[in-house]
């Protein structure tokens, strides 16, 4: 199954040569020690708006082979925890084949993830990330994808002890990318001073104290439960700090601060 782009020319150039000078702009071309990471958070914007935030991770960090990408239900499409096994996703520059192994040894062990093409056929939470993350690994690259719509806590556990064991198992370095924007739709220090709430439970691995916050502020971070998710496994993983590499909101690009969204770059290790 080969599965097609949903936002290509919309939230990055379709067009390969476009894209990849795009991407190599963004990077940081400075030569210097690339970190080991167990996991980070990047955004999935359009390109104008977010994507220099997750260069700034990713041109940062040593990148694996795999990269587990989990990112959230915009479309309503599909289960509540979707997961695809196998196949190819196309990008302008020619396919991304999934990990099945590393996906397969993941659905096997979790109660909660669904085999499900459906959830991932329009979702752009993931995709966006493909074009970044090849560019820089080059063709090595696998990746598996898993959507999330569930706020139930034992999944939460449930997926990130999967993801870790299946890791564990595989004993090769995979990297886990929690695909999320921050505040939307507010105004700019308003949107900041969520944001740092949020980012603050994040750098502190603190999973539950980032769902309270969110849910006490209503912070409208469209990636959170990902995030979550993505904090236990890693700290399953040994991990052990966070650093904030990057962060903006859509004001910052398009000079209109009345009504932005935040984007935050994470690092955990």
């Amino acid at each position: 199954m080969i599965r097609q782009p949903a936002v290509a020319g919309q939230f990055y150039p379709s067009d390969p040569q476009r894209l990849k000078s795009l991407i190599a702009s963004l990077l940081d071309k400075k030569e210097t020690k690339k970190e080991r990471a167990v996991a980070c958070v990047l955004p999935h914007a359009g390109y104008v708006y977010s994507a220099k935030v997750a260069a700034a991770v990713l041109s940062s960090i040593d990148l694996p082979d795999t990269c587990v990408i989990l990112g959230p239900n915009h479309t309503g499409f599909g289960t509540p925890a979707g997961i695809m096994t196998e196949g190819k996703w196309q990008m302008p520059f020619g396919t991304i084949d999934i990990d099945d192994k590393m996906a397969h040894s993941i659905l096997k062990r979790s109660s909660y993830l669904q085999e499900d093409e459906v959830a991932h056929a329009y979702e752009h939470s993931i995709e966006v990330q493909l074009p970044l993350i090849r560019q820089i690994k080059g063709a090595t690259f696998r990746f598996v994808p898993i959507i999330l719509a569930s706020d139930e806590k034992l999944m939460y556990k449930d997926i990130a002890h999967s993801i870790a064991t299946a890791v564990q198992e595989a004993k090769k370095d995979v990297l886990i990318v929690a695909s999320s924007d921050m505040t939307h739709y507010e105004p700019q220090k308003l949107a900041m001073e969520k944001d740092q709430k949020a980012i603050e439970a994040v750098l502190a691995l603190d999973a539950d104290g980032l769902e309270e916050r969110i849910q006490r502020l209503q912070i409208s971070m469209c990636g959170y439960i990902p995030a979550i998710v993505a904090i236990m496994a890693a700290k399953e993983l040994g991990a052990r700090t966070a650093r904030l590499a990057a962060y903006q909101t859509s004001g910052d690009v398009s000079g209109d601060y009345s009504s932005v969204v935040g984007y935050a770059g994470i690092v955990i290790s």
